[in-house]
């Protein structure tokens, strides 16, 4: 009877277990970049509908970020201030309908009659 060399149950094929010393880091985040973006856009055009979709984006990226690849730790910061750059950007784009009111004609002076 031959012996498989590659056989998942032979025990002379076991090694230790050992996380690896570092791992790919994604320093491009697409999500979190289109987010920023689609921000700086809402607030130059005050375009309040693309507001939702930059939200998404940024809780997106904030959901998808993988501290444990970093070299270091990695903190997920820089999605942090991209999620908080879009909800301000959302708040931004809808306050002004809240804050600015049209002047009823009552307020106005009547106009003189002769």
């Amino acid at each position: 009877m031959s012996k498989v060399l590659d056989d998942p149950r032979d025990a002379s094929l076991e090694t230790k277990f050992a996380l690896p010393t570092f791992w790919y880091r994604e320093n491009f985040d697409g999500l979190g970049t289109s987010g920023m973006f689609l921000s700086g856009l809402i607030m130059v055009t005050r375009n309040r509908f693309l507001a939702w979709p930059s939200v998404l984006f940024g809780i997106s990226s904030a959901i998808n970020v993988h501290p444990l690849r970093a070299k270091d730790g990695g903190s997920g910061a820089g999605t942090l201030s991209s999620l908080l750059l879009c909800v301000g950007a959302l708040i931004t784009s809808y306050l002004p309908l809240f804050m600015i009111s049209n002047v009823s004609r009552s307020t106005t002076a009547p106009l003189p009659t002769v």
